[in-house]
């Protein structure tokens, strides 16, 4: 097998150091697109943790005041010593191609970690004693590239001012668009105007005693965005299957009792309003996952239904369901997984909604309003 090269660009490496050396301001424009981990070369690193330390006590970043810190730290001869840190000045004779330089090291440093998480992955699939099961090896390496792409899309670091900024301009937007929702609709003109909205990366849970119309109620909200407003909804059912969901969907959405569908006690306009709702629901935007079982694979398709069928919403019916991973104890598993998949609506930038039971104890109370 012939042993490939790493990625890396030490020439780049060095001429992103020179330039901040020659010019010190350099420092803030390559601090929001390189981290101290994007430099290959351990050197390297040490020296952009020293000018970034310099830089944070507002001392002066130049040869004298880097070897300094350096020698003071002990690291100077490790790095190679003032020659060294004298020949990194001489590499660029200006700063004008440091744009170049940076994305050379930020691109030499993506693709590294691509084939660190190639390596983890085989050596995971090669370690038969690993307690880790192949849907968990999967989700840690799509969690990996998952924050690898975001690093690559989003290289700078918002600070307050932009941030400030960021939330004027949406409260600025909520008054222009006074009266408007903020989010999906869910077709629910009560709820809407108190939700203002499914919002994106909303986690939402709702709940209810057993057989109060929780699925129901969700699938309304599905088939109403999806059929009605033409958009992506994936309905994950740990519950029903396909079969079931749809004979529901037909019956609320047809306006036909459940029971004449189920008996097959149906007259002509029943089933011309099952023959219509039935063609727009196949051509309806609905995704249904009736075979998932666990968290991770749930995580594992949800980003992949983004990724290929752009979702703006996910149901999950319903929470107890779900298999998390802490299997030792079922209320640490349970807010595991909704930690979770609140995780997930942030990083999917979409709202989920996941269903879930209550305790059939408040039967047994005299004041029967539900409670957390």
């Amino acid at each position: 097998m012939i042993k490939r090269e790493i990625p890396k660009n030490i020439e780049a490496e060095e001429a992103v150091l020179g330039s901040i050396l020659i010019n010190q301001e350099t420092i803030y424009g390559v601090s929001e697109l390189l981290d101290i981990e994007d430099f290959y070369r351990k050197s390297h690193r040490t020296i952009f943790k020293v000018m970034l330390d310099l830089n944070t006590t507002k001392k002066a970043i130049d040869i004298i005041t880097l070897t300094d810190y350096l020698t003071h730290i002990s690291k100077l001869e490790e790095v190679g010593g003032i020659a060294f840190i004298t020949s990194l000045a001489n590499k660029v004779p200006s700063t004008a191609n440091l744009k170049h330089y940076i994305n050379i090291v930020k691109e030499k440093s993506m693709l590294r970690n691509i084939v660190h998480i190639a390596e983890y992955m085989e050596n995971m699939g090669y370690d038969s004693e690993s307690i880790d099961t192949p849907e968990t090896v999967l989700d840690k390496a799509e969690q990996l590239l998952s924050k690898l792409t975001k690093k690559l899309v989003t290289t700078k670091v918002n600070n307050i001012k932009e941030q400030t900024l960021n939330a004027y301009v949406d409260i600025e937007n909520i008054i222009n668009h006074k009266g408007e929702l903020l989010g999906l609709e869910t077709g629910l003109q009560d709820l809407d105007s108190f939700l203002q909205g499914l919002k994106n990366s909303d986690f939402m849970i709702l709940a209810a005693r057993p057989s109060m119309g929780k699925t129901a109620f969700a699938l309304n909200i599905a088939s109403y965005l999806s059929i009605k407003k033409d958009t992506p909804v994936a309905f994950f059912s740990l519950e029903m299957s396909s079969n079931q969901l749809i004979h529901r969907i037909f019956s609320s959405y047809g306006l036909i009792p459940l029971f004449n569908l189920k008996s097959g006690n149906l007259d002509d306009a029943h089933t011309q309003k099952l023959i219509k709702v039935s063609n727009k629901l196949s051509q309806s935007k609905l995704i249904i996952n009736d075979e998932i079982s666990n968290l991770m694979s749930l995580r594992s398709i949800a980003r992949k239904l983004k990724r290929e069928n752009d979702i703006k919403l996910i149901i999950i019916d319903y929470l107890q369901l779900l298999e998390g991973t802490r299997r030792e104890n079922r209320n640490l598993e349970i807010s595991e997984i909704s930690r979770s998949l609140k995780i997930l609506a942030k990083e999917l930038d979409i709202p989920i909604i996941a269903l879930s039971q209550l305790s059939r104890s408040v039967e047994s109370r005299q004041v029967k309003k539900p409670m957390l």
